[in-house]
């Protein structure tokens, strides 16, 4: 196995989605969502939205116009909208993967293999790093952009201990089995049946290779959309 291979399978956020289709937005503000405001905070201001479309910006109440209060109800909606749909796209992508690797290692190695182990405690500890990105609340989800690069950043290094443990145990557990079996040079036989580990992980990325981008071009295509509705509402209030 080679480490870009699990980590294309396995290290996808919504940010990674992004970073695999360069996207001509960054996001720049934290988006808060409640049962009754949405707001978003950050280098482009504090923005509040409540259901009725009457809005908040920089903590001063704003009169609007009936199209203004219709637009700042579109862009609530957007954001209620999106975020919980980017959050279990790339939860999703995630479970898909974990579930593609570890039949492959059944299937290659065994039920009992160690990287089994390996591989749910690593897919445990991504989706911990994704919820730091786009956190779950009891009434609602907060989506901290700051969190994106430092996220990438500690996603990275989780993947590269995991893949030391995981390349450690496939070497020892299929040299175990080639010594049990008997016959042959051992080494080749460890050396084949990692080869075949690895094309089998390649063949099922291919698979799942075109969806993951499509995620990223949708994920942008979303984040692009509900800038330019933030932008077209906030220059109405100025």
């Amino acid at each position: 196995m080679t480490r870009k291979l699990l980590l294309g399978v396995l290290l996808i956020t919504a940010a990674q989605a992004q970073a695999d289709y360069k996207c001509s937005v960054t996001p720049r503000d934290d988006v808060v969502i409640n049962p009754q405001t949405v707001q978003v905070v950050g280098e482009n201001g504090n923005l509040v939205m409540s259901l009725d479309g009457s809005v908040q910006f920089n903590g001063q109440p704003k009169s609007l116009s009936a199209a203004q209060r219709a637009k700042a109800q579109d862009y609530q909606q957007a954001l209620r909208d999106a975020l919980p749909w980017i959050d279990n796209g790339a939860r999703s992508r995630v479970e898909k993967g974990r579930i593609a690797v570890d039949k492959i290692i059944t299937e290659q190695v065994g039920e009992s293999s160690s990287m089994r182990k390996r591989l749910t405690r690593l897919d445990t500890q991504l989706k911990t790093q994704m919820n730091r990105i786009i956190e779950r609340r009891q009434d609602g989800l907060t989506f901290h952009y700051k969190a994106i690069d430092t996220v990438r950043a500690d996603g990275q290094k989780l993947v590269n201990q995991a893949m030391g443990g995981i390349l450690q145990d496939s070497i020892n557990e299929m040299g175990a089995k080639a010594m049990t079996s008997g016959g042959g040079n051992p080494l080749q036989s460890v050396l084949g049946n990692l080869g075949g580990l690895q094309k089998a992980i390649q063949n099922e990325w291919k698979k799942q290779e075109k969806d993951f981008q499509q995620f990223g071009k949708d994920v942008c295509s979303r984040v692009v959309s509900l800038e330019e509705q933030r932008k077209a509402l906030v220059a109405g209030l100025k």
